[in-house]
């Protein structure tokens, strides 16, 4: 018996042991938050006043005025573009360049105002789907070392009399006979694109009209969306009213996002969504939104298969959530797969907030969802799950289905939860076994209406001292 067959034989006869979902790994986490790299600026400051802003000019007056003082800045090689004190500012969308911080000092009000004019066509993704649509409010493309900070606001200007009303629901503004962005033309045709593989380029190097949309057809801009850009900085500012996301980093290395207030009960107004990212530090911040607070993306259906771009090592700390559909979500556009998340002493409490650790994704994903980690999180109230992971979100899609997303190694550790209708709900899908390793240990959730819940196949879901109500919960 020659060695090769001796070794297969061995390895037959070993005894089957049971996966079981790694723990909290510090090492891992030590790593990440020592790789992550902060943007280098220095230079003189650019005031926007003194070329030619005004608190009394109009928006595209200033529009000028603010994107000749980041030009002027990064080609001088960097520096501070001031918003300054007091004073509020109207403006159409602004573009980022490299070395620049936008610095809007405090009680400085940065107001996008609805003139869909003012908002260039340009290369960005809308719900996962890569495309050229309107200009986000705050837009960078292809930079390197940015910075938004100081303890001023940014506005967005949405309202059910603008922006949000384009979403088509009647409880922002739509009324019958109104456009929306359900129709033909607008998002249906963004989803079509993405399951035809349209490229965004046609063959002489144009862009493609079947992935473009105008104004009139209706896909809100976001509030800050930073494209294929390294080294940035999130600091200190309020951001308030986005028309849709409101950060919305794509495609980027080296992201931190510190002592943010992120405001906006509008449609789709997810607080910070990385999209195929990698090296994310999210923390000391305060959510207040009308969908997910966090939410971690990696493209959608066909184009997040192809673009192969998993969202990864991110760490998410020391943050405030109120209203929201989750507080820390993976998905659902996560076709390009999830890794390596930490979420920790956050706290979380509203009647509003549907979910605590959420991830949602569907067979028309696929992608591989793995070692995402919670622990030291406090929760009062959430309207129905601690832990929710979902594989049959959305399940009327129109979409080529068959891509069955993995969720596997998910550790859930020491939270509390004094009020919610599940405390672990689990929906896996019937076809096979796409759910497996999910350890919850050391929790304690109160209040609890219906207790657990897992239905489709699974595997190795271990509840380790968790109690619900009281009472200890058997596997």
């Amino acid at each position: 018996m020659n060695l090769i067959r001796l070794f297969l034989l061995m390895t037959l006869m070993l005894p089957v042991i049971p996966a079981t979902a790694r723990e909290w790994d510090e090492q891992l986490y030590k790593q990440i938050e020592q790789s992550i790299k902060s943007p280098e600026i220095s230079g003189k400051d650019y005031n926007i006043t003194k070329y030619g802003a005004k608190a009394s000019a109009n928006a595209a007056k200033n529009q000028k005025a603010i994107q000749k003082a980041i030009d002027e800045c990064t080609k001088n090689g960097g520096g501070r573009v001031i918003i300054p004190a007091g004073q509020t500012f109207k403006t159409g969308a602004i573009q980022l360049k490299s070395h620049v911080n936008l610095h809007v000092e405090q009680d400085a009000v940065l107001l996008f105002v609805f003139q869909p004019e003012l908002y260039p066509i340009v290369e960005t993704s809308w719900e996962g789907l890569m495309c050229f649509n309107l200009s986000p409010c705050v837009y960078a493309f292809e930079a390197t070392d940015l910075a938004i900070t100081g303890k001023g606001t940014i506005d967005g200007g949405g309202s059910n009399e603008n922006w949000w009303s384009w979403c088509g629901k009647p409880k922002y503004g739509w009324k019958k006979g109104m456009p929306r962005q359900q129709d033909e033309n607008s998002r249906p045709r963004l989803l079509k694109s993405g399951e035809d593989g349209e490229p965004m380029y046609k063959e002489n190097g144009q862009r493609n009209p079947i992935r473009t949309f105008e104004a009139k057809d209706l896909l809100r801009p976001q509030l800050v969306n930073f494209n294929k850009c390294q080294r940035i900085l999130m600091e200190d500012v309020s951001l308030l009213r986005s028309p849709f996301w409101v950060i919305h980093p794509l495609e980027c290395t080296d992201l931190t996002v510190r002592r943010v207030k992120m405001i906006n009960d509008g449609p789709n107004g997810d607080g910070c969504d990385p999209e195929c990212c990698d090296r994310v530090l999210i923390e000391d911040c305060f959510f207040d939104t009308g969908d997910d607070c966090i939410a971690i993306k990696s493209g959608r259906n066909r184009d997040g298969r192809e673009r192969n771009m998993p969202s990864k090592n991110i760490i998410i700390r020391n943050c405030e959530m109120k209203n929201g559909h989750g507080g820390v979500v993976i998905g659902s556009e996560i076709s390009g797969g999830c890794q390596n998340v930490f979420a920790h002493d956050c706290v979380m409490d509203s009647p509003e907030l549907e979910r605590v650790v959420r991830i949602k994704t569907n067979s028309c994903r696929g992608g591989i969802i793995e070692n995402i980690n919670a622990r030291n999180i406090k929760v009062g109230v959430c309207k129905e799950s601690v832990l929710k992971i979902n594989l049959d979100y959305e399940p009327k899609e129109v979409c080529c289905r068959g891509f069955y997303p993995i969720v596997r190694n998910v550790n859930i550790e020491n939270i509390t939860s004094e009020k919610s209708q599940y405390g672990v709900q689990i929906i896996g899908l019937e076809e096979d076994t796409y759910v497996y390793d999910i350890n919850v240990k050391n929790c304690r959730f109160n209040g609890v209406q219906d207790g657990n819940t897992i239905s489709g196949k699974t595997r190795d879901i271990v509840f380790n001292n968790l109690y619900i109500n009281g009472k200890l919960s058997e596997n």
